[in-house]
């Protein structure tokens, strides 16, 4: 009796993907739909949720969605009930070895090729830190179309919004989008010059930004 390996990395996302760029990150066909609501992955899977006219992002901890790479079948009929995804945001650090950021741009590519492929409508989500990151980040994304980006937490503090305007100037240079979503905010000093230029640019207020409002009003 042939005795069969667990399949440790989770091949089974993969195992149709067109593969592209260097690293050979999966491919991923961008919706031609446009969300007008978004809910955080953990917040949609509440078994209270009925948003299903939302799309679903993963701008949150990665603890809050580290359940769907382990076992993302479980999760796919609650995802197809709602308009679409935003491609998995796995967390990249400037001080994270860069295997590994290489590594989480792969599994949010995975699990958004397997999602696809299953019916689910995706926008992708696309994840830079410094200029090390431009060599694979933009990989396998169409160009002309619609991309994602969060800024909540990545604007803070002069460093990060400087690293975060170079990285999106990268983008628009690389992929030309149509289209920019951003979870967060997105302030005129770093997005009017892409208005300007004709990108449609829709973004969402974060969570922790709604609940801050909250409190002080």
């Amino acid at each position: 009796m042939i005795k069969y390996k667990k399949d440790v990395f989770r091949s089974f996302l993969v195992s149709e993907a067109q593969y592209s760029g260097k690293f050979e990150l999966p491919a991923i066909k961008t919706s031609s739909l446009l969300p007008e609501s978004v809910i955080p992955f953990s917040k949609a899977m509440n078994k209270s949720c009925k948003c299903f006219d939302s799309w679903i992002v993963f701008y949150e901890h990665d603890n809050g969605f580290e359940r769907l790479w382990h076992n993302p079948k479980a999760y796919l009929s609650k995802l197809k009930k709602f308009k679409g995804i935003i491609s998995p945001d796995f967390s990249l650090y400037r001080n994270m070895p860069l295997a590994m950021q290489i590594w989480n741009t792969y599994r949010g590519r995975a699990l958004a090729a397997w999602l696809q492929r299953n019916g689910v409508e995706i926008i992708p989500n696309v994840r830079f830190n410094d200029e090390r990151t431009y060599e694979f980040c933009f990989d396998g994304i169409e160009k002309n179309k619609t991309v994602a980006v969060g800024s909540h937490g990545c604007i803070r503090g002069k460093e990060n919004r400087l690293y975060f305007k170079l990285g999106l100037a990268r983008l628009v240079a690389v992929l030309s989008p149509e289209t920019i979503i951003v979870y967060g905010r997105a302030p005129d000093d770093i997005f009017k010059p892409y208005k300007d230029r004709g990108i449609n640019i829709i973004a969402f207020e974060s969570e922790i930004s709604k609940l801050g409002r909250q409190v002080t009003v």
